[in-house]
């Protein structure tokens, strides 16, 4: 007797192993000619075709439905009822054929793709069935794995089996993602998985039992099928996927049957989406002549999206053989009539018929794709032994013997990687704009120092230059004495007698006469210096009086100190106005060429820039505006500022008498404050003191919304500014300030510092005791969106700190919030058009309502409502997640939903 194992291919060529889509470009392969098969004679298949040179698609591959098949080994029963009976088949598996028994005497025989005997190991079945699918899939081909058969016969065991036990009986599914996990990379690819039954012509949600009526939505364009409404998970390793596995089987509906104990009631679909980032080289240049170049265009990224689809189909039954009746026997013939819809779609792709009627049921809807579509299938058959039912297996046999005349398409799916090139080109400007950056800080660098340089020289020479003037100066002046005393002494000399003796007898005409107008002229001479002398010693006898005068009017020396004190305070005063002039002139210009640069980078960009906060902002952030380096390496205007100026400078011009320098003033401490580094310097140097100061005592619009702002800063993470803004009574004076200010940007600064100190946990009494709560409600006057959402922000963190409280155990009674009628606003902004307004109250709901003390007050206050809401639209999934754990937790809600029949 032949083997029970065997798998025949129908077709004139047979393919011993299946063709691998794992290279780069397919082989054609020429179709035989079909032969009709007579009586018990071989009964062929269509051509078994995997590529084709001549396809009508340049970007489509040929590809026919692969089916093997599967011999259960007999169970128990079998083996008792049957013991007297051959098997109704024989398998030859060396020959991939099969022997279906008519009689004693007439045989059948069939051909597969592959036959398995009842002793096939689940890793041959794997191999053989799904292996070549899933290497496609990872290539970029969409691709199906399906098992068709008779209830109990083990299509369930050959695909969803988990292992758990033994290893080796894993199946088709948990394998299929071994390999997959195996051949991608984390970094650039990704894996999701959506696990979906359809019950009684309903596609459900194995992994969300209350998603239980998905439609099916088909693109008109190119007709390809998704299920939009399915839970998607992200798998990143085998451990998560048999998790989902688990958790789908036990949603999955199963009944006990007379053929079968735990025959499933419905055709569970397992949909694996792949997405591989690869690189593709495009087309070849060519050069001038038309020759083809030696040179390629760069390599573009490209993105394949392929998917693979385990479809486990309830097995056929009949009904009297399974018994089935009342919701058993309506659930067969759903199942039934699906599979039966099945075999005519199959049956008119095989005859290429005009007309497939894929809309006949959901289950072909879902596997249009995998008949005649683009997908490369893969069809196991699994039959029994018993001879008992030859007919279903006869039945099984010929609907895999029709499937393997179905031709696919097959099509890989790429699209354009925009993204993967948007971030590469992003980072090569950011290095062009760096490098750009450090060439022109070295250029300005090299200015600089030419200049430095230069004023060096100019400094030198004119030190030179001064030099040189003085010893010239000194030199003329001891010419000038000199002159003065050689006059003089020659002057001595011509007034003595002079006399020449002629002939022995004195001539009074001798060389006196030459002489005498060169004395004349030192006559003259001498008389100008007797002048000056004396007018020098009036002058000199003019001081010695002052002297005197000055000697005389000593005692009254006190009343000149007094003056000259009273002198030196307004020089110092005046020297003080102009330090703070000085420093306002400083952060002016640092701001102008900050905003200068930022001009310039614009323009450099093409003028496509947003706006900037500068320094001399009326409404300075509740966050940090200013990064913490501004372009060519140049520090934010105001840490300059601060660097050059210092910290205690900046804050003792907070008490400046002038209200402009006090206002400059407190912007830069604003400003300051918004840097994280400079916070606790801040603070230590007593700059919240002297902010909360301002608040308390100046009735300045513009220093109490900047001071505000600043108090919002220093309160954002360091718990320690948030106790000491307290001790120091910070929030009566913000709340003090939030009743008194109608300007909204004020409004605004006040709830962002009372939100930041809503979220520490250890200051929830005494900031509702000092009015926190009601000043937060009391801003909501405003209206302005922007001040909304900072009371929608401190009432999130003010219930979400309850919820902890509670949760451990340290806090009970009614939330605070609800206790000082916050309930009413939330509940009529939990739908705001604000997308940040509605998603802070959207929390707050979520985290009142973990607490089952506030559950009948939400209730009467209309939250209940506004809770489903979220759980059912909200667009986060961690809210709508977190909605719905707290409405399936709480014995109130539920109880209340049951009495408003709330379907939930």
């Amino acid at each position: 007797m032949a083997s029970r194992n065997g798998v025949a291919q129908r077709g004139a060529v047979k393919l011993d192993r299946p063709v691998s889509f794992r290279t780069s470009s397919f082989k054609s392969r020429l179709p035989p000619s079909q032969s009709p098969g007579n009586g018990s004679a071989v009964r062929r298949s269509s051509p078994a075709l995997f590529g084709s040179a001549g396809s009508k698609d340049d970007h489509a591959v040929p590809g026919r439905v692969r089916v093997a098949v599967r011999l259960r080994p007999r169970n128990a029963e079998e083996m008792v009822a049957d013991a007297d009976f051959a098997d109704c088949v024989e398998l030859q598996p060396e020959l991939k054929r099969l022997k279906l028994r008519k009689n004693n005497w007439d045989l059948d025989t069939y051909e597969f793709d592959d036959v398995l005997t009842e002793f096939a190991s689940q890793k041959r079945v794997y191999e053989v069935v799904a292996k070549p699918v899933v290497e496609s899939v990872l290539d970029g081909y969409n691709g199906t794995v399906m098992a068709y058969g008779q209830t109990g016969t083990g299509k369930t065991f050959t695909l969803g089996r988990l292992g758990e036990e033994d290893t080796s009986d894993r199946g088709i599914m948990v394998r299929s993602m071994e390999d997959i996990l195996a051949d991608i990379s984390p970094e650039t690819d990704s894996i999701s998985v959506s696990y979906l039954q359809l019950y009684m012509e309903t596609l459900q949600d194995l992994l969300d039992t209350t998603n239980d009526n998905i439609p099916i939505v088909e693109d008109p364009r190119t007709g390809d099928v998704s299920v939009p409404g399915a839970t998607i998970v992200e798998i990143k390793d085998q451990h998560s996927f048999l998790e989902l596995l688990r958790c789908g089987e036990a949603h999955r509906i199963a009944a006990n049957t007379k053929l079968n104990t735990e025959s499933s009631r419905s055709h569970a679909i397992l949909m694996v989406q792949v997405k591989r980032s690869v690189l593709g080289r495009e087309d070849d240049v060519s050069s001038e002549n038309g020759d083809p170049s030696h040179l390629t265009k760069p390599f573009k990224p490209l993105v394949r999206k392929s998917k693979l689809v385990v479809v486990d189909l309830a097995g056929s039954e009949r009904i009297q053989k399974s018994g089935s009746e009342g919701h058993m026997l309506e659930e067969a013939k759903c199942i039934n009539l699906s599979l039966s819809a099945l075999g005519k779609c199959i049956n008119s792709l095989a005859e290429n018929s005009a007309h497939v009627p894929f809309r006949d049921s959901k289950l072909t809807r879902l596997l249009r794709d995998s008949f005649g579509g683009s997908a490369r299938t893969s069809l196991i058959v699994t039959i029994g032994p018993s001879p008992r039912h030859r007919g279903e297996t006869a039945s099984t046999i010929l609907f895999g013997q029709r499937a393997m005349k179905v031709e696919n398409m097959l099509k890989i799916k790429e699209e354009f990687d925009y993204k993967s090139l948007s971030r590469k080109l992003e980072i090569q400007v950011d290095k062009l704009i760096a490098e750009n950056e450090r060439q022109h800080k070295a250029f300005e660098d090299e200015v600089e120092r030419i200049n430095l340089e230069g004023q060096k020289r100019i400094s030198e020479v004119e030190r030179n230059f001064a030099d040189a003037l003085e010893k010239e100066r000194l030199k003329c002046q001891m010419d000038y004495m000199e002159a003065v005393k050689e006059l003089e002494e020659k002057l001595v000399s011509n007034q003595k007698p002079n006399h020449c003796l002629v002939d022995g007898k004195w001539n009074g005409e001798g060389p006196g006469l030459s002489v005498s107008k060169e004395a004349t002229e030192l006559q003259e001479l001498l008389e100008n210096e007797i002048d000056l002398r004396k007018m020098a010693e009036e002058e000199l006898k003019n001081l010695k009086g002052q002297l005197g005068l000055y000697t005389q009017s000593e005692a009254g020396g006190d009343a000149e100190i007094f003056k000259l004190h009273k002198l030196l305070e307004e020089e110092a005063q005046q020297k003080k106005k102009l330090e703070e002039e000085i420093i306002i002139l400083r952060s002016q210009l640092l701001q102008s060429n900050f905003e200068a640069e930022q001009m310039r980078r614009c323009l450099d960009r093409g003028g496509s820039g947003n706006g900037f906060t500068g320094l001399d902002s009326s409404m300075p952030p509740v966050r940090n505006s200013y990064p913490k380096d501004i372009g060519n390496g140049q520090k934010a205007p105001v840490s300059t500022l601060f660097e050059q100026v210092g910290l205690q400078k900046i804050l003792s011009l907070l008490e400046s008498e002038d209200a402009n320098v006090r206002i400059h003033a407190v912007k830069v401490v604003a400003n300051l404050a918004a840097e994280e580094a400079n916070q606790k310097r801040i603070v230590e140097a007593g700059g919240l003191t002297s902010l909360l100061m301002l608040l308390r005592s100046f009735e300045d619009e513009t220093v109490r919304r900047v001071a505000a702002g600043a108090i919002a800063n220093l309160a954002m993470n360091a718990e320690a500014n948030q106790e000491l803004i307290m001790a120091q009574g910070g929030i009566s004076l913000l709340a003090t300030t939030a009743a008194d200010a109608d300007d909204a940007q004020t409004l605004r600064m006040v709830a962002g510092a009372i939100a930041n100190l809503c979220g520490n946990d250890k200051l929830q009494t005494k900031l509702r005791s000092e009015g926190g709560i009601k000043a937060l409600l009391g801003i909501v006057r405003c209206g302005h969106p922007d001040v909304l959402s900072q009371v929608a922000r401190g009432i999130a963190n003010f219930a979400k700190c309850e919820s902890r409280a509670c949760t451990q155990g340290m806090k009970s009674g009614r939330s605070l919030l609800i206790e000082d009628g916050a309930l009413p606003w939330i509940v009529q902004n939990a739908n705001d058009e604000a997308a940040p307004i509605r998603r802070h109250i959207e929390l707050a709901l979520c985290h009142l309502a973990q607490h089952e003390v506030n559950a009948k007050d939400m209730i009467s206050g209309g939250a209940l409502w506004e809770l489903v809401r979220i759980s059912r639209d909200c667009s986060r999934e961690d809210i709508r997640s977190l909605a719905h754990r707290t409405l399936n937790s709480s014995p109130t809600f539920r109880a209340e939903m049951r009495r408003l029949r709330i379907d939930y």
